[in-house]
């Protein structure tokens, strides 16, 4: 009787201790999911220009980085915007880059150098197309612009694609019906009423760079129609990206009293075939678990989803991206 009771105390101690070594194998893997020790060496990050959020949030995540792969060195290129992060990354000039979609699939249909290299990482959030006036400015709608001094992005920005399109499908010709100006969200802001008559601006809400002016100048938002969008869709390709939506009046309460008809594109974090998938795939993790700590400071962060982060049209998923969500997986 004694070596019975003996065998089944020693079977289920056996048993417990099993269940102990699961346990801890769940928790190492929580705290370290991707096995080993973290990964270490040198990477370049093109984010955006000064006062925008593709830089804000470059800043923050790099600082995640450090703190998750400390044996990691992340350099921060400043940028004029989308499509000059598409490049870079695409000729080597760069390892990582945010980028909108758009510009994404016109560097794509272009047939540019590296594009068949390009890979996607993560869907991080939605940028907003937001026109902006002075508040006693005549200009109602994007057909308004006509003959007026308007800023529609540097000629490397994702800005100067959409304001583009935006004006073309209005009736305006960019070189000819306006007086363009380069102008960035880290000037073009202060310059509305003293030399420009309206600013384009594509990005994540709210944009800390013209939150501050909203806050200090009389301005105001002009609407984009749904049917200025519709026409967009039709024209197929890289515009197929664009979807009408709305810009909450929580996004700049102080020159908004409701929301403002305008249109979104999807930003995504690239990188290239090429890149170390192991890197990748700690990355990856990165990019998901450091949502809060980024979000409590650049707002559109808070979208970052694990679930909605592995769409990321018209680029495939990198293996190692690829690898993290399915460790992932619910």
């Amino acid at each position: 009787m004694f070596n019975v009771v003996s065998r089944i105390g020693r079977r289920r101690a056996l048993e417990c201790s099993a269940a102990g070594v699961v346990v801890l194998g769940l928790l190492l893997w929580w705290l370290l999911p991707l096995g080993e020790d973290p990964p270490g060496g040198t990477i370049t990050l093109s984010t955006g220009t000064r006062a925008g959020v593709y830089q804000e949030y470059g800043v923050l995540l790099r600082d995640a980085l450090d703190k998750d792969m400390p044996d990691l060195k992340v350099t921060l290129l400043s940028s004029d915007g989308s499509q000059e992060n598409v490049r870079r990354v695409a000729t080597g000039q760069a390892d990582f880059a945010i980028a909108a979609a758009d510009a994404v699939e016109t560097y794509k249909l272009l047939g540019s150098p590296g594009a068949e290299q390009l890979r996607g990482v993560a869907r991080l959030y939605d940028d907003y197309v937001q026109l902006v006036v002075p508040t006693d400015s005549d200009i109602r709608s994007v057909a308004d612009l006509k003959g007026k001094r308007v800023a529609i992005g540097s000629p490397k920005s994702g800005v100067r694609l959409i304001a583009n399109r935006l004006l073309k499908v209005a009736g305006i010709d960019p070189e000819k019906d306006i007086k363009p100006s380069s102008a960035g969200i880290d000037v073009g802001p202060e310059q509305l009423g003293h030399g420009l008559d309206a600013f384009f601006w594509s990005g994540g809400l709210p944009t800390d760079g013209l939150k501050t002016f909203t806050e200090q100048a009389k301005l105001r938002f002009v609407p984009i129609g749904t049917d200025l969008v519709a026409k967009l869709h039709a024209q197929g390709g890289a515009t197929r990206y664009y979807r009408a939506t709305k810009m909450p009046e929580s996004a700049y309460p102080t020159i908004q009293d409701a929301p403002v008809p305008t249109m979104a594109v999807s930003n995504l974090l690239i990188t290239r075939a090429d890149m170390e998938p192991r890197l990748t795939e700690w990355l990856t993790r990165t990019v998901i678990r450091s949502r809060d700590g980024i979000g409590a400071h650049v707002h559109s962060a808070q979208l970052v989803d694990v679930r909605t982060a592995i769409y990321t049209d018209p680029l495939t998923l990198h293996d190692g991206a690829r690898r993290y969500y399915r460790s992932v997986k619910p």
